[in-house]
């Protein structure tokens, strides 16, 4: 039998540990890059010395940022480590880069309200989702049917960030349209099956176990998309989720409308929820169970709001009368 190729191994590995596409096709892009880098040479034949050539090009001449060097460090770490078996010694700690530490842009009450009336749809639904409940963006697209307890007001996020599963809240404000909205998925679903198709995909191995779970209601999406496609694996024609660049383009496109001066991503919502949760008064502690944070200090950051300008200190001049003759 042949031995696939390398970087069809590592995608091999990397599904057998259970690493997000999110995770696994950076790592691929990397260590392709690496190879190129030296000349298409098999990485068996490099070392350390390699790797630390390679680095350097990526801050010097592409001049990428900390956050990039770390993943490329951490794609070229784990082809040595679980794949060619070859240890490049300290260069894991050597040549990590310290990343800047920046305070995440938050909007005010009146800032969410303002994009949100901006945008509609399903994109202003999954939106509504990522402030009201704390959701990452692809927390929130690959919600099914059955995470939704709608008499708990509770939603269950599996396989979220770090392959952790988590609670939050449904917003008691979106109840009602959330249930508008599935109406029309499961009519969508009912069509599907009557067509023949409406399976959509399983984790895993489920499809094997659970045979008719693929078509089953529970299983489907909250935010299916709107065209089927064939599963290469299967040979079947299903329905995946919306895509994340469809909420993505909206959140931008509402966000510029808006003219708010800030940076605005999907994300900026998430950490929106925490800022307020925060302000109301809620027990860090909580904040970060709901967002799914392994350490409190990863929670922390988001206290900075609550320190009202100036880390909350009063300034001396204030309160004090301002000399008029300022410009003499």
């Amino acid at each position: 039998m042949e031995k696939p190729r390398l970087l069809d191994q590592i995608r091999d590995e990397m599904n057998i540990r259970k690493y997000s596409k999110n995770t696994i096709d950076p790592y691929i892009y990397w260590i392709r890059t690496y190879i190129l880098f030296h000349n298409k040479q098999h990485p068996a034949t490099l070392g350390a010395d390699h790797v630390r050539d390679f680095l350097n090009y990526i801050v010097k001449d592409r001049r990428l940022s900390a956050s990039s060097q770390n993943q490329a460090l951490n794609a070229l770490v784990f082809l040595y480590k679980h794949i060619l078996k070859i240890d490049l010694g300290p260069i894991n700690e050597t040549f990590r880069a310290r990343r800047t530490k920046r305070i995440p842009d938050v909007l005010t009450r009146d800032e969410v309200r303002t994009i949100l009336n901006l945008m509609d749809g399903v994109p202003k639904l999954v939106t509504c989702l990522l402030y009201g409940s704390g959701l990452r963006l692809m927390d929130g697209v690959n919600l099914r049917i059955k995470d939704l307890d709608f008499d708990k007001k509770e939603i269950i996020i599996h396989c979220g960030k770090g392959n952790k599963d988590r609670r939050s809240m449904i917003p008691e404000a979106l109840i009602p349209l959330l249930k508008s909205h599935l109406q029309k998925v499961k009519e969508t679903h009912k069509n599907d099956l009557h067509d023949g198709f409406g399976e959509a995909p399983l984790p895993d191995a489920l499809s094997k176990k659970y045979p008719n779970a693929a078509k089953d209601w529970p299983w489907q999406w909250v935010f299916p998309a709107t065209t089927r496609y064939l599963d290469p694996f299967d040979n079947c024609w299903k329905r995946h989720h919306i895509h994340k660049t469809c909420i993505q383009k909206a959140v931008r496109h509402a966000a510029r409308r808006s003219r708010v001066p800030k940076k605005i991503g999907c994300h900026t919502f998430r950490h929106s929820f925490a800022t307020h949760l925060l302000e109301e008064g809620y027990d860090i502690r909580t904040v970060q169970e709901l967002l799914g944070h392994k350490d409190v200090k990863t929670t922390m950051i988001y206290t900075h709001v609550l320190n009202k300008g100036g880390l909350g200190v009063k300034s001396p001049l204030d309160g004090h009368p301002i000399p008029t003759n300022l410009h003499k």
